[in-house]
């Protein structure tokens, strides 16, 4: 059986409302994103935020450790 192509990824939050009455949430499937907002659509748009600087992170990280060393890279959509 061959398993299903990702036609959309979606990601889920786990959100908690704190004390002082903002929206703290982090990514179930990527723990370090984590942010905050005043409204859950703020939240929404910061996690996405923090998602992007994350990957681009990750990204900048593992292209250091192929300095010097030839190789393929290729863009990929899940979408």
């Amino acid at each position: 059986m061959k398993p299903k192509k990702l036609k959309h990824i979606d990601f889920t939050a786990i959100i908690e409302k704190s004390e002082d009455g903002w929206y703290v949430g982090q990514l179930e499937e990527l723990p370090e994103v984590i942010s905050q907002g005043k409204t859950i659509e703020e939240l929404k748009n910061n996690l996405q935020d923090a998602l992007e600087l994350i990957i681009s992170h990750q990204r900048e990280t593992t292209l250091s450790l192929y300095q010097g060393k030839k190789f393929i890279r290729r863009k990929l959509s899940f979408a």
